[in-house]
């Protein structure tokens, strides 16, 4: 019900015509260079690979850059192009005016929803918290939420490494080192070897890691919990002055 929902949304809004049955990956959030929005598509020809070997893939995208972010406008522009690259294999779409009400709708209608910050600058995750509620497991970037939330294979899949965090490095500074690279490589490394194979070959298998990421997931991490704990933690408000 969710995923139709999804591909009716999809079609109403772009014209788009999507296939209930296809692996469809959620990528929706700010549009930012941090999030590194298009890690996914850095090398198109490995990700037109994992479909023609495993089946089509379908990516809905959506987000919204600052008015002064030209290089988040830039992305956005780019994402949109992007819906013609690939042909058949890959379908690509781009939902504009992101709101609420679509996040809403790409939280729960997603199969897998994709998270690729360029770590550890990203805060929480709390999209990633929405889609799991909702029985959609993760395939992201180890940090935020997803460093304590990721039980490989069960409640969804890591990509990279954990990173280690030097307090007197500048992590913005790890794209020229690499990073990006390193970051695709495992993401289509885990893409194509497992999340396509079980999602298309295991759907039993897929469906209990849906089943964990409500369980697990689910159960333990949300907004409430974040800003409760930035309180307390962070910020020491249930500390006498």
């Amino acid at each position: 019900m969710s995923k139709r929902r999804l591909c009716d949304e999809v079609e109403r809004r772009a014209g788009a015509v999507l296939d209930e049955h296809v692996l469809t990956i959620g990528l929706a959030r700010r549009v930012t260079s941090y999030k590194r929005t298009m890690l996914l598509f850095s090398n198109p020809e490995r990700l037109a690979a994992i479909s023609e070997e495993y089946g089509p893939l379908q990516v809905v995208c959506s987000g919204k850059a600052h008015p002064r972010d030209e290089a988040g406008k830039q992305t956005i522009a780019t994402l949109v192009s992007a819906g013609t690259r690939f042909g058949a294999a890959v379908r690509v779409v781009f939902l504009e005016n992101y709101d609420l009400d679509l996040a809403a709708v790409l939280c729960a209608g997603s199969d897998v929803w994709l998270n690729t910050p360029l770590a550890p600058l990203e805060a929480s995750g709390t999209s990633g918290m929405k889609a799991a509620v909702n029985g959609v497991p993760s395939l992201s970037i180890l940090d935020g939420w997803w460093i304590e939330g990721c039980i490989e294979g069960v409640t969804g899949w890591s990509i990279g490494a954990e990173p280690a965090v030097d307090e007197g490095a500048d992590p913005r500074h790890d794209v020229l080192d690499g990073t990006d690279e390193s970051d695709a490589d495992s993401l289509y490394d885990k893409l194509g070897r497992v999340v396509a194979p079980m999602y298309f070959g295991d759907p039993v298998g897929f469906l209990s890691v849906r089943r964990n990421a409500i369980a697990l997931n689910g159960s333990e991490f949300s907004t409430d919990r974040m800003a409760r704990e930035y309180a307390t933690q962070a910020y020491h408000l249930d500390q006498p002055a």
